[in-house]
């Protein structure tokens, strides 16, 4: 049995384009739905996240702890949950982004590893273990010249000298055998 589709062409005059309603709530028009003096100002946003923010450091801290068990006992998934929970209440925690990178590098997700410890070195430069997982993202991601990079920036730190050197040594490795395939 063969089916066909009729063309119906014929434009139905009654259908108008969206734009020509008034008042929607994306117009670039005055907005009248909150008066400009009845907006709440900065002060008062910032309070409604917290007045204390020795709670928010206490329950990051309590998320951090938390994810750090789970990662231990094998639980990557509920591990990053705890800690993508902390990093939405204190983002710039470098240690948050590396310890996430690392359990991204578990779970087979390079591409997210590479961006959470990329974020770990911008925002803590000078901490070399941040630099050594940005070097094992970079390799796992295929690129060696780059995490040979990171790993000289962790050697300059002069920290973590013998993990340093034994993740640099694949890099170097991968990086002749890469050279090698492109020469034959």
């Amino acid at each position: 049995m063969k089916m066909t589709w009729k063309n119906q062409s014929k434009k139905n005059p009654n259908k108008r384009p969206i734009s020509q309603f008034q008042d929607l709530p994306f117009d670039p028009t005055e907005d009248s739905t909150f008066p400009k003096e009845k907006l709440p100002k900065n002060e008062e946003i910032s309070n409604v996240n917290g007045d204390d923010d020795n709670d928010t450091i206490k329950l990051v801290e309590s998320f951090q702890q938390q994810g750090n068990k789970l990662a231990e006992e094998g639980k990557y998934r509920e591990a990053l949950g705890k800690w993508e929970s902390a990093l939405i209440l204190m983002p710039d925690r470098a240690i948050l982004h590396e310890q996430k990178a690392q359990i991204l590098l578990e779970l087979g997700e390079t591409w997210k590893a590479l961006q959470a410890a990329t974020r770990a070195t911008e925002l803590e430069p000078s901490w070399g273990e941040a630099w050594v997982t940005l070097g094992r993202a970079q390799l796992n991601y295929g690129e060696p010249d780059s995490a040979i990079e990171s790993l000289d920036r962790a050697l300059a730190i002069k920290t973590l000298l013998r993990l340093v050197m034994i993740d640099k040594l694949p890099c170097i490795i991968f990086r002749g055998e890469n050279s090698y395939r492109h020469q034959v």
